[in-house]
């Protein structure tokens, strides 16, 4: 039994309804759970060590279409059989990305490493990053919400924590729009 099949016949009204939270929301709730019982079907199903820990969440943000983005982030299962499951070594570093009129900001969080074991390749609308060291292994390719110059990236490392800022080729652009005064 999963912790999300026991109550679920008491959540079958939607505890958020008295405060007015709108659909997106509970849409939102009602995919982390199915995430997380797939997460742990898949852990249940697998070789894992005894004793090795392993990471697996989620970062929930609103786009810029005013929409909000899951992005699963840690350790993934991965399939070694029809029957047998294990968990990667690498984990998928938790991102956040920031468009700019001028650049696009990323920022990685990539704790217990060293900056020289940072291996980070960009092209025009992909941004890899790869850490392989002994105690610790990340991977995450990043498709970039436009176009840059990849020679115009710029990266810093601190705590923990990549930021990473490359130039856009192309200014964003916006629509003129008409300013209204409110009475």
């Amino acid at each position: 039994m999963y912790p999300f099949d026991k109550d679920r016949e008491k959540r079958s009204r939607d505890p958020f309804d008295f405060f007015g939270i709108d659909d997106d929301f509970n849409h939102i709730l009602r995919n982390m759970e199915k995430m997380w019982e797939s997460a742990l079907k898949d852990i249940s199903n697998s070789n894992i060590e005894p004793g090795k820990s392993f990471v697996h969440g989620f970062n929930i943000n609103i786009g810029q279409d005013g929409k909000p983005k899951i992005q699963e982030f840690g350790h993934h299962p991965k399939k070694i059989s029809d029957s047998k499951h294990t968990i990667s070594d690498e984990q998928e570093p938790l991102t956040d990305i920031i468009e700019g009129d001028e650049d696009v900001s990323i920022t990685i969080e990539i704790p217990g490493v060293e900056k020289n074991d940072i291996d980070l390749n960009v092209t025009e609308n992909k941004l890899e990053i790869t850490v392989d060291n002994f105690k610790r292994k990340y991977h995450k390719l990043i498709e970039l919400p436009c176009n840059v110059i990849p020679k115009k990236t710029k990266a810093t490392y601190n705590n923990g924590i990549l930021d990473i800022n490359i130039k856009r080729k192309e200014r964003k652009k916006y629509r003129e729009g008409y300013h209204v005064n409110i009475d």
